[in-house]
This record gives structure tokens, sequence and C-alpha cells, in this order.
């Protein structure tokens, strides 16, 4: 009895081993042949062969007595196939494989289409870039990439740029296209070039410290070469809770076989197993433990914010009408008209009881506890002047946060003197009387309160126009209260936007934070509203026009006649005295008192002022 089960256990093992290595030589089908390629068989299939030859995912094409593999909609020619280490060559069909380096590669393919290990289970790409090597050392294939760049100017100071003028012929769109062999770092890049194309190749004589256009040309020839030796793992360890898990498939390259090893006793897989848990628990506790500290930060830093503003408003009776957030909601019609947009929230239109419109400013985050909204209260609250644009009430509720303004229907100053458009024009007569208006505002948060107000972001946006075209400063969320006798300011009090602050905001040498920055501010707001353009012009035909403020003084100082023909009066004015506000030393610029007087007088008594020094515009030099 025992020989007759021992016959049919031998002839069961006989039975699994002709089906295993009937799958091996893939159902006895016979090898297949197109063009120089004649070794065709498992796991590739020709494209119209039987369905039980090879996979599917495998499938070559015959076109013109060429191997075509198609790849990421792209079809490649294949150049050969090598069952010992898992690999097919390709190399692009736009790649002459004569030695004509003119050709170009058709499509755009680099190494990140391609995954570096079998074993993600939820990656079924069918090729690889890399195998393993051993039990725990991984080989990528011998990818090298070619980097056409497309760039504005020349490149003259990078030897990685291959200039390739000489082989191809671009487009005339293109102006300087170069090749770069290797992976390209960040700081390859060179200003003005953008990558135009990237193709793959597994040339070994390609050396990248050494390299010119015909090498990297032919390796573009050669091709490159990826592995499918997922599907050769597959095979080993067909249960994705196999080899994935607790097995290792690797292909030994010094051998040129593939090894399968596994967790022989069930005790390690459970040692595992724990070991995992383990650090899941202890990794699940932590995150949630940051998340609570977290969250009691926050919550103890927006109560704290949200207690100095209520505390602040309790302590000073200030003008403004409080209004619920209901009320506030109501006036701006369920916030449906919105003005504008920018860093500190959203405006909205809305309307009083009495019919009167209003602008109302939702604040976004606050930053310190709540001082940008304490700022504007503070300062606007307190001033009452025809070029200061009235706070008529605020909200707080919670983290809400609402200043009502009286409404300007003519908007910003900055669409009409930077507008292209002509039917916004203001004439020179209007933005003349403007300036003057604004000088006065300001000089009155200077002199006309209890408290100097220092603005620190006087800007043709933050100058509103009413119905009237009479101008009112806004936004003083960066304004700062401090007394009249104290005319130096800690330098962390100073913010502003770029291209209006004063220098010494950023250099320490030249003097100490006063009144003067919102003179120097000014004094860039006036050369800008004289000029309709902005001060610095990237786009200058010259360069000595790129700093509008050093080009005018040239002309003016030189009493030259060039482009300034006919300007009037009240513009040069207006230039004159800008001229001297953005002074270089806080203390040769004038008070905004005096300002005022200097624009309100005669332009005969207005001197030249020095040039201004020291600035990084000062390098510009002269045609």
């Amino acid at each position: 009895m025992w020989r007759e089960r021992a016959l049919l256990v031998i002839l069961l093992l006989l039975l699994v081993q002709q089906i295993c290595a009937t799958k091996k030589q893939d159902h006895g089908c016979p090898l297949s042949s197109c063009g120089k390629i004649t070794n065709i068989t498992y796991p590739f299939r020709l494209k119209g062969h039987p369905k039980s030859c090879g996979d599917n995912r495998y499938e070559l094409a015959c076109e013109n007595n060429v191997t075509v593999l198609h790849l990421y909609s792209g079809k490649y020619h294949v150049q050969a196939i090598n069952y010992n280490n898992f690999t097919i060559r390709v190399v692009d069909p736009g790649v002459d494989q004569q030695t004509n380096c003119s050709s170009l590669p058709r499509y755009f393919l680099s190494r990140s289409n391609f995954t570096d290990t079998y074993s993600d289970i939820y990656n079924m790409d069918p090729y690889q870039a890399g195998q393993y090597s051993g039990r725990s050392n991984w080989d990528r294939l011998a990818f090298q990439h070619i980097v056409y760049m497309n760039c504005s100017n020349p490149v003259t100071q990078n030897g990685k740029y291959v200039d390739t003028a000489s082989y191809v012929n671009w487009d005339s769109k293109d102006k300087y296209i170069y090749a770069i062999a290797g992976d390209l770092k960040a700081e390859d890049f060179q200003v003005g070039c953008h990558v135009k194309l990237v193709a793959l190749t597994s040339w070994w004589g390609l050396d990248t410290n050494n390299y010119s256009y015909s090498a990297m040309h032919t390796g573009l020839v050669y091709g490159f070469e990826i592995s499918w030796m997922r599907l050769i793992c597959d095979q080993h360890c067909p249960s994705k809770h196999g080899c994935y898990y607790y097995k290792v498939c690797f292909f030994d390259s010094v051998s040129q076989e593939v090894h399968y090893w596994n967790w022989e006793t069930s005790w390690g897989w459970s040692i595992l197993i724990i070991f995992t848990m383990l650090w899941a628990w202890k990794i699940l506790l932590t995150v949630s433990l940051f998340i609570v500290i977290l969250t009691c930060k926050w919550r103890k830093r927006h109560l704290s914010m949200f207690e100095s503003i209520e505390n602040y408003l309790e302590q000073n009776n200030l003008m403004p009408i409080r209004y619920s957030y209901k009320e506030v909601k109501k006036m701006a019609g369920g916030f449906k008209d919105k003005l504008g947009e920018g860093g500190y929230g959203s405006v909205f239109k809305g309307k009083l009881g009495s019919g009167s419109c209003v602008a109302i400013k939702m604040l976004g985050k606050s930053k310190g506890n709540g001082q940008d909204f304490i700022s504007e209260v503070a300062t606007i609250g307190r001033t009452y002047h025809q070029n200061i644009v009235q706070l008529i009430g605020f909200c707080v509720h919670g983290s809400k946060r609402a200043l009502v303004y009286e409404f300007m229907p003519n908007g910003s100053l900055d669409k009409f003197i930077f507008s292209k458009d002509e039917s916004i024009h203001l004439s020179y007569d209007r933005i003349y009387n403007i300036s003057i208006e604004v000088a006065r505002g300001i000089a009155y948060l200077h002199y006309g309160c209890e408290m100097q107000i220092l603005h620190f972001d006087i800007k043709p946006h933050n100058i509103l126009l009413d119905e009237n075209f009479t101008p009112k400063v806004s936004d003083f969320g960066l304004a700062k209260l401090y007394p009249i006798d104290n005319s130096i300011v800690p330098r962390t009090a100073a913010r502003g936007t770029i291209g209006y602050m004063a220098p010494e905001l950023f250099y320490n040498n030249i003097g100490g934070i006063s009144h003067k920055a919102d003179v120097y501010s000014y004094g860039m707001l006036l050369m800008e509203m004289a000029s309709k353009r902005k001060n610095l012009n990237p786009h200058a035909e010259r360069s000595s026009q790129l700093f509008f403020p050093f080009w005018i003084y040239n002309h003016i100082g030189d009493e030259e006649d060039i482009e300034m023909e006919d300007v009037t009066e009240e513009e040069k004015k207006m230039i004159i005295v800008a001229l001297w506000c953005i002074q270089l030393k806080p203390n040769d610029r004038p008070s905004m008192n005096k300002v005022v007087e200097m624009l309100e007088g005669d332009i005969e008594n207005l001197e030249i002022p020095p040039k201004p020094t020291l600035y990084p515009s000062e390098t510009i030099t002269k045609d």
C-alpha cells in the first residue's frame, strides 16, 4: 500500500514539475522574430500571436520589419532583449541610427517615469528602472539623462552646457539650445533657461565630466535599458502576502540568478508583527500628544489676542461706534458686494440705516495680539481731518474683526496714475491739488493730534478718492502712536511696502527712524504722481532710466530740456519737492509742514536738492 502511495506522490511531483516547466517555456510557443530581434519569447509576445503565448503586458509589435515597444504613449524601437538579466534595450525612434547628430528624440522621458523596485504593491507598471543585487543592495540600471535646455541668453560660465547650434537646426523661436549630460541639479539652472526635452541613455561610454554633443548623441543611439524583474519575482512569490511582507526576491548580478528567501519560522513573523504594532502605537501616541499641545497653544494664543483687543477697547473712550457682528453682516448685505482683497483681508460695500454707503474691511489673520486691529482703531479712531479717511465704527466678535469706513466711490489713486486706459485720466492740475491735500493729511498725523501718528505705509494704493476726488489717507494697520517729543522710533516697530520704505529702515548707519520715514514714502508717491509711472522701470530703453528719480534729477539739475519740454510748473515743483523728500539721510529731508509750504509756494524759491548717494541704484551708469 505504501508503495502505491509513494508512486502517486512521485507522479504528482512530476506533473507539477511539467506544469511549471511548461509555464516557464511559455506553453511550448516557438521563438518569434522581427527584423534584427530574433529571440522574442516569454514574457514577450508579438501582436497578433495566440494569447497563450507570452504575457499581454509585454506585447511587442512588428512594424516595417522593426520591433516596437509601446511605452508611455510612445513607440520605441527594440535594440536587444537580455533574458539573463531580464532587461530590454530600446531607443527613441526620432534618433537617427547612423552618425547624423542632427536627429533628436521624439519623446520626453526621464527616470521618474519608472519605479525603482518591484515590491511596491500599489504599482503595477510592467517595467522598472532597477533590480536587487544581493539581499540588501539596490542597483539602479545605468540610466543617464540627456537634457536639452532652451535659454534666452548665451551661457558661457557653465561648462556643463554644450552648445548644439552647429549640430541641430532648431525652430526660429528657440534662441540658444544647450545639451547637458547627467542629472540636472538646482545650481545648474541658469537665468532665462528652461527644460525643453529630456531623454535617457544607458550607454556606458558617456563620461559626464568630459563630454561632447557627439558623445551624447552616441548615447541616444545606444538607447536605454528597462527591466521586467517584477514579473520574475511575482512568479517566485505569487501571493502579495508572500514576497511583499516577509519574503525577499532578488537578482544576484554576480551569479546571474534569482534568489528567494523567507522567514522559515512562524515565531519570526510573530515577532515582526509585535514589533511593528509597538512602533505604530508609539507613533500614534506621540502624534496625538503633539496635536493636543498644538491645539492648546493655538486656543491660548487666540484667546489672549481677543482679550487684549477687548481690554483696549474698554479702557479707551474712542469716537467710532461699536457694532455687533450681526449688524455688520446686515450692513454688508451678506457680504455679496466685494470691493477688493489684500493681505489684510477683504473689503465689502455696505449701507448704513441712514442710506449712506460704507466700506467694511473684514480683517484676516491677526499679527501679534491683534496689534494690527488695535493700531488701526487707536490711530484713525482719534483723528478727524478732511484728508484722513473716517472710521465710522468697528466690530469685535470672537475671531471676527471688522472696520467700517466712509465709502470712497473713486477707489484708490494707483488706478488713475498707473492706468494705460485713456478713459481713466486725471489732469495735472487735479494731481497737483491731490498731492498738496495728501501732504496736509500726513502733516496732520504728525503734528495735529495729541500723539504723533506714524503711518509707515504711504503709497498710491492707500490714498483713496471720494466722489469729488478729494484724497484721504487710509489703511493704518502698520501705524504707530508716539509722543510728539519722542523723535526716534524703535527699529522693531517699523514695517512698510518695498519701494516706498525709507532707507533707515534697512540701514543702521544713516539715521534713526522717525516721522521722516513717512516723508520719504510721500516723496516716492509724489514722484510717481508727477511722472504717472512707477519709480523703478525694468523695461526702460536706457539703463539710466531704470530708476526714475535719478533720471529726472539729471535732467533738472543739468537744466536739460530733453523729454521735459511739456512739463508744467506744477509738475516740476512736485518733482523738486519729491527729490528733497527722498534724500538718503533723514535729517536732510523736510518735515511734512515744510513740504506743504514748498508745494504751495513759488517755484523760484525752490532749490535743486543734492543728488541722493549710496543708493543701490547709484551704480547705474549713464548711456
